[in-house]
């Protein structure tokens, strides 16, 4: 990714989409697309794509909501993914049916310079949360929407009501030291957890008629695959990964006994299943 094309307040978070992150997302791609399924078809069906329409999909990782929604479209309708992540875009056009209408795009939604007025949805399954300036970067999308053009996009509500993260936080947490804390503007998996915050931005972004609507769900982290998959998981992505890096083998191995030890309570012969609680948000152009 040329960075100079980018806002140079979201650095941080193109290294490490570029980085080892966005090459374990990629290699864990099929697993989190079975755990993630109930919040794309929650997403689908609240953001409601219709044959024909114009739609992009913010910070679409590996693309399988994109590939999803070209399918919704079909040939008469585009679907432009966009991610500053080149290794999992690479997996992206890998898994992309060929002839579908769809386009991946490797830039920063901050700056890209989209077509003015000429798409119906912006839709997002956790990929707007890591904007360092998240106003700024709706605006620039908003531009893309046509006149009744609409936005939904899904994030997760306050960290205490997700258990499928903060369990396994908690069991590293028992041997390394904890991450630095986030402040309540910082990008991050819940910057966009309190309603107050995410309304603000919409509004300063050109948006109006927000809604949060909450949803709680269990998710099986393990994606059907049982206890040692849902521990690897837990282990290989996400903040207790971050949490594990740099430390000493001898470390990591009692962190991951740990993460294994929390989460036998929450396997059952079907699954790994946690709790998770999102928010859909929906809004229309001013």
């Amino acid at each position: 990714m040329d960075t100079s094309a980018s806002d140079a307040k979201n650095a941080d978070q193109i290294a490490y989409w570029n980085g080892a992150a966005g090459e374990r997302w990629s290699n864990q791609q099929l697993r989190q697309e079975v755990v993630f399924a109930p919040i794309s078809k929650l997403l689908i069906d609240c953001a409601r794509p219709q044959q024909g329409e114009r739609i992009i999909d913010v910070g679409c990782g590996c693309g399988a909501l994109t590939i999803d929604l070209s399918t919704i479209v079909g040939p008469s309708g585009h679907v432009r993914g966009i991610d500053i992540s080149r290794p999992m875009l690479a997996r992206a056009r890998q898994l992309a049916p060929r002839g579908a209408s769809i386009d991946f795009t490797l830039a920063d939604a901050t700056i890209y310079p989209f077509e003015p007025g000429v798409t119906d949805l912006l839709i997002s399954r956790f990929g707007v949360m890591f904007f360092a300036d998240p106003a700024r970067s709706f605006a620039n999308l908003r531009k893309a929407l046509c006149k009744e053009g609409r936005l939904a996009f899904v994030c997760w509500r306050e960290p205490r009501e997700n258990p499928w993260l903060l369990e396994p936080m908690k069991a590293v947490y028992r041997h390394v030291p904890k991450l630095p804390p986030l402040g309540p503007e910082d990008p991050g998996p819940f910057s966009f957890a309190v309603p107050q915050r995410v309304n603000r931005i919409l509004s300063e972004a050109g948006f109006a008629q927000a809604e949060l609507q909450p949803y709680d769900m269990k998710l099986d982290i393990s994606a059907g695959e049982g206890l040692d998959a849902a521990v690897r998981s837990a282990a290989e992505i996400g903040p207790a990964n971050l949490a594990m890096e740099g430390q000493p083998e001898s470390v990591r191995a009692a962190a991951i006994e740990s993460i294994r030890e929390a989460l036998v309570p929450f396997a059952t012969e079907s699954g790994v299943w946690l709790p998770a609680a999102v928010w859909m948000v929906t809004a229309k152009v001013v």
